[in-house]
């Protein structure tokens, strides 16, 4: 609130941007060599949302390993997020001496979208 002239109190109206929240999770494995050509998602799985998000809306993609059932570290690659949905797949991580083949088990792979 901010005060007029005599001092008497006026209620500020601000916008209010509303934000749209989905979450879900799947269960991914990756059969393929590491992934390190920018933009060939001939390996990634397609994700769509329970309910789309507004036209127009500005998504974002928090994806989580739920599990832990391989001993290299799983790498999730996001890509292609829309209202509709995401490329998701697994990478393994590429660290130091260790050269991974990129082929993991199994994980569940928990997401949230929102709206920003």
């Amino acid at each position: 609130m901010s005060a007029d002239a005599v001092g008497r109190m006026i209620p500020q109206i601000r916008k209010s941007v509303m934000s749209f929240i989905q979450t879900g999770k799947i269960d991914l494995k990756s059969d393929n060599a590491i992934e390190t050509a920018g933009g060939n998602t001939s390996t990634f799985t397609r994700v769509t949302f329970p309910t789309p998000f507004p036209p127009g809306s500005s998504v974002v993609v928090l994806p989580l390993t739920q599990t832990f059932n391989g001993p290299e570290t799983p790498g999730i690659r996001i890509h292609d997020v829309t209202t509709n949905g995401f490329l998701i797949r697994l990478n393994e991580v590429y660290a130091g001496a260790t050269k991974s083949d990129g082929k993991h088990t199994t994980e569940t792979i928990g997401w949230l979208a929102a709206t920003v």
